[in-house]
């Protein structure tokens, strides 16, 4: 089997290597055919699509839609490596699953409206497939709604008409959407578990998600119902891309 790329932004350890783990335990793939690449600790390397069967993005701590002049310059590297990658992605129709950054990186190259009028906090909320998303392969066998993990300080405003909304929550209309026939991106992390976005909450306590007196209602928040239907996604992915 060719093999699958995840893309990390990470540069905490601990929750980048559990973002690792996570993916490794839900896509059902082994360490060998799931390459992690690191792009907050060096450049994108070449990666020739025709090696692989798929490429995965993981969540972040960059936001596309600060000012150039608050990005880094690691951010703003990253972006730039992001905007080569996704002209040849998209263009071929390549397999792509962005988790939550993956709103900002493809949302960005799609010339979607991206601001802060849909963020919300840590914590699970209800997410409803579309018509679209409920036919799309990768929801296949998922309720129409279902509960998902969020945590984000932007998001999709406005898609672009060359993408297909696949799903919406209460209070973010795009919380996934698909571009071609192979191309994804949510707004959702699929690949959480309670013990995942545990780690996430005491890594980023001071990151602005959430006042630092809010810890243990933010811990709350995220117990308060079984999330268990999302991380299918990414076997089904694995499933549908593998070759």
């Amino acid at each position: 089997m060719k093999k699958f790329v995840l893309l990390a932004t990470r540069a905490e350890d601990i929750p980048a290597d559990e973002e690792y783990a996570l993916f490794l335990r839900y896509t059902g793939l082994e360490e060998r055919d799931l390459v992690r690449i690191r792009l907050e600790a060096g450049a994108m390397p070449h990666l020739d699509l025709d090696d692989l069967s798929g490429i995965f993005v993981g969540g972040g701590p960059f936001n596309a839609s600060d000012p150039l002049e608050k990005k880094s310059a690691v951010q703003r590297r990253v972006e730039a490596d992001f905007a080569d990658l996704l002209s040849v992605v998209v263009e071929r129709d390549f397999p792509f699953l962005g988790a939550c950054y993956g709103v900002g990186t493809l949302g960005t190259h799609l010339g979607a409206t991206i601001d802060r009028t849909h963020s919300e906090p840590i914590s699970v909320v209800p997410v409803t497939t579309t018509d679209a998303g409920a036919a799309d392969p990768l929801l296949a066998g998922l309720p129409r709604t279902f509960g998902a993990f969020v945590g984000h300080k932007e998001a999709i405003s406005t898609l672009p008409p060359s993408a297909t909304l696949l799903a919406s929550s209460p209070t973010c209309p795009v919380q996934m959407f698909r571009v071609g026939d192979n191309v994804y991106a949510t707004q959702f992390h699929p690949e959480l578990d309670v013990e995942g976005i545990t780690t996430r909450i005491h890594a980023y306590a001071h990151y602005g998600y959430f006042e630092t007196d809010e810890l243990e209602m933010t811990l709350a928040a995220v117990r308060s119902a079984s999330v268990s239907h999302p991380s299918r996604m990414l076997r089904s992915f694995v499933e549908r891309y593998a070759r």
